[in-house]
């Protein structure tokens, strides 16, 4: 192989393992400083079904990802939570909302991401805390997907699917 046919081919492999790489690569602050939008789905075991869509805007300073999330569900319903992501390390964040019963940890490998929290759906005189289990997953074509199983007293209650994208 002559030396001008090497070299090119050596710098379009590692142009295409770069290329890879940052593709699969999944960080709050990249994914979610700016505008962003989602569909997503509730199901309960007990028949409850809610669309929703979501406008998201996220602000970071360098070390917290605050995420706004504005909620419309389909039945005219509105509401907004607010996320406050501390970057911890590389790949490493804890996580706090309104609604969310102390904080979370959020664990990204590569283009995938890890968390768990308990939410009170109910009231403070009166409580009814689930616990979500939630995993995002960065997609090919941008999107950002994002399922959750949520328990109550360790038994399956409900699913959630998320779509973001920008």
């Amino acid at each position: 192989m002559n030396r001008a046919l090497f070299s090119m081919t050596m710098g379009l492999t590692m142009l295409a393992m770069t290329h890879t790489a940052h593709a699969a690569d999944l960080a709050l602050e990249r994914y979610f400083s700016c505008k962003t939008q989602a569909t997503g789905s509730f199901s309960a075991i007990n028949g409850v079904r809610r669309e929703f869509t979501v406008a998201l805007t996220g602000r970071w300073n360098g070390k917290v990802l605050t995420l706004r999330e504005d909620f419309h569900y389909s039945d005219g319903e509105r509401d907004t939570k607010t996320w406050r992501f501390t970057k911890t390390g590389k790949g490493r964040y804890t996580g706090t909302r309104e609604d969310v019963v102390g904080s979370t940890n959020v664990v990204i490998e590569g283009k995938v991401a890890r968390f768990n929290y308990v939410v009170n759906l109910g009231t403070p005189a009166k409580p009814n805390r689930v616990h979500f289990y939630d995993r995002m997953e960065l997609q090919a074509d941008g999107s950002l997907v994002n399922t959750a199983l949520v328990t109550k007293f360790l038994f399956p209650v409900a699913r959630s699917k998320v779509v973001f994208s920008r």
